[in-house]
Parts: structure tokens; sequence; C-alpha cells
């Protein structure tokens, strides 16, 4: 009796066995090298071509220095920390140094018995931490000390964003236990590098001349092709997020190409009936306005949610990189926190709004739009605070070490040769 008791459990049990496909493993691989093609050279261009001429090398320099440091550090203590054990607020030391890490050992999907080789997710992941790390740089660019950016991007990562990561995606992180939807980095990426973009902005200080002469982008064309890698990329970051090839995943691709392409729409109508015509470089900026917002969303709404959120973070950004600016006194170089916070704290609460079944979102019955929208906003309320305090107290230690800003000659002559010993192009 007892064994036809146990019997059954025992068969349903040994029934459910990890497995790992071929073809899970080729497209996570697969876009964690698109993540990297955002990075290097999508982001890089973007920002590269935005800066002046004697400034450019100094962009590339620093997008791909702190990215290669930040997939260091997620190596050495990022991963561990950041989704193994721990508490609501940080995981554990147990895999620092990627100890215990083997070819064999295997990762979670959203799956129950469908397994990742932990490898794979470790540098997918790894990819997520190096561009948010990337894209702050453009904030304060053309003038910071290259020491205090590695010092501050080290403090930063340690204290700011492995901390939300674990929040956000990691087992038993207090937001993924409240509820809070956040498919592919809105919290995590984007309105982190907003926030802490923007603290470095006013901590390092305006440009010499900001305000008074025009300061124009040198090459609109490079950023132009920067800002089409990165909708390439971009469903690397988004569809990637699934952590499988399925249905899932056709839903974050599909939600990717309609969101931008609303952005885009928008940003140039709206450019149009502001400025009188819509410009290059707004059109590559409403891109990522647009995958800026559907990143949270990606694979939680449905295709005209995702048509929705794009449209509303294309035009919501136009103010975000004017009158916001504006009213903000900040001289946020690139833009970081018009486009990556303001779209990502849109895409995180219209999250809420489109999640909703009635709204061909992937919500159960009884979802409350309006819950789900309070849930969502403590998240992006708990994501600035968090990050805004460590960013304050992460610069306030890289000035004391080694001053925050280049000297005036420094900066009239342009980084690229008084830090770099380059120039990009031979006069």
């Amino acid at each position: 009796m007892l064994l036809a008791l146990v019997g059954p459990a025992f068969a349903q049990e040994a029934a459910v066995v990890p497995t790992v496909d071929k073809g899970d493993v080729a497209w996570m691989l697969t876009s964690t090298l698109l993540v990297l093609l955002m990075t290097v050279p999508g982001l890089a261009l973007f920002y590269g071509g935005m800066v002046r001429s004697k400034n450019v090398l100094s962009v590339l320099i620093q997008v791909m220095v702190i990215f290669s440091l930040l997939i260091l550090l997620w190596a050495v203590f990022g991963y561990s920390l950041a989704f193994v054990g721990g508490n609501a607020v940080i995981g554990s030391f147990d895999k620092a140094f990627l100890s215990g890490v083997t070819v064999d050992s295997l990762a979670d999907t959203f799956t129950e018995n469908v397994k990742l080789p932990e490898y794979v997710f470790i540098a997918f992941q790894a990819t997520f931490a190096g561009i948010t790390g990337a894209l702050i740089v453009g904030a304060f660019a053309e003038r910071i000390k290259f020491s205090a950016l590695i010092l501050f991007s080290v403090l930063w990562f340690t204290f700011g964003y492995v901390p939300i990561a674990h929040m956000v995606w990691g087992a038993g992180g207090y937001l993924l236990d409240l509820g809070a939807l956040d498919f592919a980095g809105g919290t995590v990426v984007h309105i982190n590098a907003g926030v802490a973009g923007l603290v470095g902005a006013y901590f390092v200080g305006k440009r010499l001349g900001f305000g008074r002469e025009a300061i124009k982008p040198h090459n609109v064309t490079m950023t132009f092709v920067g800002a089409a890698l990165l909708w390439v990329g971009w469903f690397g970051f988004n569809a990637g997020s699934n952590l499988e090839s399925n249905a899932g995943t056709a839903l974050a691709f599909i939600n990717t190409l309609f969101a931008t392409a609303a952005a885009i729409v928008a940003w140039a109508i709206t450019e149009g009936f502001t400025k009188g015509k819509p410009s290059a470089l707004g059109v590559a900026s409403g891109a990522v306005a647009g995958l800026v917002g559907i990143t949270p969303a990606a694979g939680l709404v449905g295709p005209f949610g995702a048509i929705a959120i794009g449209a509303v973070a294309g035009v919501v950004c136009v103010w975000g990189v004017t009158g916001l600016k504006k009213l903000l006194r900040a001289d946020d170089s690139l833009d970081v926190f018009g486009v990556h916070g303001i779209g990502g704290i849109v895409g995180a609460l219209l999250t809420g709004v489109f999640h909703a079944p009635s709204l061909g979102g992937g919500g159960g019955e009884d979802y409350s739009i309006f819950g789900q929208v309070g849930i969502q906003a403590l998240a992006v309320g708990i994501t600035i605070v968090w990050i805004g305090a460590v960013s304050v107290v992460s610069f306030g230690i890289a000035k004391l070490a080694f001053g925050l800003r280049v000297s005036e000659e420094e900066e009239r002559e342009g980084l690229d040769i008084t830090y770099h010993g380059e120039t990009a192009y031979e006069t």
C-alpha cells in the first residue's frame, strides 16, 4: 500500500528531468553577441558622432573600457551577488570568481524543466551590466577625467547596479517578490543609467561655452549608424531576455520591432510640429527612445500595447531632451537622462497598464491595472532613490580621489589629444 502511494509520486518527480535545448543555447549565445553589438560598435558610434571631433576617440575609449571593466567585475563578484542566494537586497559570495561553475552546471529559465548552461546565462547578463555602465558616460562626455570615471564605475557597479539587479531579477529579490515587472531592464538598466548620468552631469559641471555657443555633433551620420546598430542589437537584449527560443521570444521580438517604429514616427511628427522639420539626430534618438520604452514590457504586452508604449515614449522623450533638460539646468551632454531615464520611467509605468489581458497583455484574469501601476511606480521610485544616493556618494569619492573634471586647457584642446595622445581625423 505504501509503495502504491509513493510509486506514482516518485514517477512524476522522476519525469521532471532538466533539459538543455540546443536551439535555446544557440539563440542565447546569439543574443549575447547582439548585446555586444549594441555596445561596440552601436553605442560607441551613437555617442561618438554626437560629440565634437576633438573628443570622439575619448568617448569610444570610455564606452569600450567601461564595458570591459564591468564584465570583469561581473565575473569576479557581480554575478554571484546579483543572482546567487542572499536576501531581499543582495545575493551572496557563494559563486564569487565563478566558484563551482562548470560546463555541467545549469541556470534556470522561465520553464521549470528547461535549463541553460550556466556559462551562457553568466555571459548574457554580463553584457547587460557592461552596457549600463557604458550608457552613463554620455551624460558628462567631453570633460570628465578618465581615472575618475573608472573609480566611479567600480563603486556604482558594486553598490548600485548589482543590488538593483538582485532586487528586480534575483531569487528572493525585494522587487521581484513584490511583483514588479521588468522583462529586460527598464529599471535595472535604463532608469539606473539615466539617474546616474544626471547626477554625474551635476557633479562634473557644464561644458565650457554651454548655453553661450553652439556645441554641435561632429558627425550625425555616425550617430545614425550607431542608432541603427542599437536597434539590431536590441533584439538580443529584449528577445534574449526570454531565455528560451519559443513563442514568448517571438512576442518580445515583434514588440521590439513595432515599438521602435512607433517611436521613430512619433518623434519625427513631434519634431515637425515643434521645430518645423524632423531631423536625422531626432529620428535616431526616437529609435533609442522606443527601444528603451519597450524594454521592461517586451515579453509582457501585446503588439498594439507595444506600439502605444513606443509612441508615448517617442513623444515624451522629445520633451525630456528639450523642455525637461532646460528645467533641470544640467548639461547632460548626450541626453542620457532625457532618453534612458525618462523613456525607462514611461516604459516601466506603461508596462503595468498594457500587461492587462483586456489590453492584449499576458496578465491573469484578476489583473488590476491600478494595483500593478502602483507596484511599478514603487519600483521606479526605489531605483531612482537608490541609484541617486549611490551615485552621489560614488562621484563624491571619485572627486576626492582624483578630481572629476579635466583642466580648462585640456577641455579646450580636446580629450583625444590630452588624455589619449591621438586624433580621430588628420587636419
